[in-house]
């Protein structure tokens, strides 16, 4: 509020050097509603004085109104004090706003849509914080002519990331309590087989994890959990290990806790088409199951074959069918979760319309495990319409992409399943490396492909 009432405007890249005096940083961070515990205690420390509250003068960009900030205190002419480069390095920056940390040397890189802050050293602080040689490179936006899309590239080295001492590490007396809960079988120490957890599907992400655990049950997942609670062991839960992003993998040497053996369908109502099952079931196994018995699951996915179900919420997962069925948010009618101490959470309802108090179940989907590790789900299956048309078309632009795509909608409303589009590489990279798969167009200069598929109940009315 003091700072809403300055004369003068700051923008977020201003050094706190060039703020009034009379700005009481301490006072305004005491009552940050946003104020972090990872950077507190160096903060009382007097190390670094951060401002954290949500700001929002008039010289902030719209679309910045939300950032969070950080400031140094005016120079006294001594050199700053250390700063805590792996607490500060791990914050999590949601805007795209810059910020300035500049007598500490250090250079923020805020990239939009990212998720996080990579902080660089400037030349003339070299002594501060990591490694030097450490380079960021800025967001930068070009535009490929041939295609005419606007394209936005992010680049940024490494960030270095250090074990945190806190946690503990890994004893044979560990492993044996692991055995007396899961057996032999649930517990995997042989290196080839945890070298296969490490890794994630792109194998662009590695981990140092020694043990792999197996629960078959919500009540060994409980055990597990509150065990390594007590024992402050870092967890990695893990599912089909299909995902991008590498995060179904372990950083340092955390347990990874794989839910594979967690693969029964507990039940299915034909009536209202709503199946439970747990965790661990393939998504393909599901989907095979429910066409069974007339119904499709709302989700499908390339990975389908491997990725397992409570890895597809804990990701909130859109998949092809995401067009005509939304997301997991709207399908998912019930979890059962166990928390990081072993508190098993029951929300395992199968009441389409329940709206009594409430709906914890969607702080769990798309939180990927990181407030607790989904074990049961009982989920929404739309029935499956008999009738199925699919069209391969191609596009001069991008911008033809989208007015089809604005046209199938309205030509085709709700029988609209499906609108896949991809670029000419992708098409020549698929006949390159896949056997059998060619190009049902002939050749031509047309840069963009769209598939379109409907489903509907009457064939010659969708055709």
């Amino acid at each position: 509020r003091e700072v809403a009432s300055c004369s003068c405007k700051p923008s977020l890249l201003t050094p706190v050097s060039e703020f009034p005096s009379r700005m009481a940083l301490p006072s305004l961070l005491s009552h940050s509603r946003t104020r972090s515990s990872v950077l507190r205690e160096p903060l009382r420390q007097g190390g670094l004085r951060a401002l954290l509250a949500p700001w929002d003068p008039p010289s902030v960009h719209p679309h910045d109104r939300a950032a969070e900030r950080a400031c140094t205190p005016p120079s006294t002419g001594s050199s700053p004090p250390p700063l805590d480069w792996t607490r500060l390095g791990s914050r999590t920056i949601s805007s795209g706003a810059g910020m300035s940390l500049t007598q500490y040397g250090l250079t923020n890189h805020t990239l939009t849509s990212q998720r996080r802050s990579y902080w660089t050293l400037c030349p003339q602080h070299s002594s501060f914080g990591p490694p030097a040689e450490i380079a960021t490179k800025e967001a930068q936006h070009s535009v490929d002519d041939s295609f005419g899309v606007q394209q936005r590239t992010f680049g940024s080295a490494a960030e270095p990331i250090q074990r945190n001492p806190d946690y503990s590490v890994l004893n044979s007396d560990d492993v044996s309590y692991f055995k007396s809960i899961l057996g032999d079988n649930g517990v995997v120490q042989d290196k080839d087989r945890v070298a296969v957890a490490n890794v994630d599907w792109m194998g662009k992400y590695k981990g140092a994890s020694q043990l792999l655990l197996l629960p078959k049950s919500t009540n060994e997942v409980s055990k597990v959990l509150a065990y390594c609670d007590s024992r402050r062991l870092a967890v990695v839960p893990q599912g089909g290990n299909t995902g991008l992003v590498g995060g179904s993998v372990p950083v340092h040497d955390e347990v990874i806790v794989n839910l594979g053996g967690m693969d029964k369908i507990i039940s299915f109502d034909n009536v209202n088409g709503i199946l439970t099952c747990e965790a661990g079931c393939v998504l393909e196994n599901l989907s095979t199951f429910v066409e069974n018995e007339g119904f499709i699951m709302p989700l499908d996915l390339g990975a389908k074959g491997s990725c397992q179900i409570g890895g597809n919420i804990s990701t909130n997962a859109g998949g092809l069918r995401f067009i005509r069925y939304g997301s997991l948010h709207g399908n998912v009618l019930g979890l059962e979760v166990v928390l990081a101490n072993g508190t098993v959470l029951d929300m395992l309802t199968t009441l389409r319309k329940d709206n009594t108090g409430y709906d914890l179940k969607h702080l769990f989907v798309g939180s990927e495990g990181s407030l607790g590790i989904v074990t049961k789900v009982s989920i929404l299956t739309p029935a499956k319409l008999p009738s199925t048309n699919v069209a391969f078309l191609s596009c001069n632009d991008y911008m033809s992409c989208q007015k089809l795509l604005l046209a199938a909608r309205r030509s085709l409303g709700e029988i609209l399943s499906a609108f896949e589009f991809m670029d000419r590489q992708c098409i020549d990279l698929a006949m390159t490396h896949l056997e059998g798969v060619h190009n049902p167009l002939p050749v031509s200069p047309y840069k963009f492909y769209v598939l379109i598929e409907t489903t509907g109940s009457d064939e010659s009315y969708d055709k």
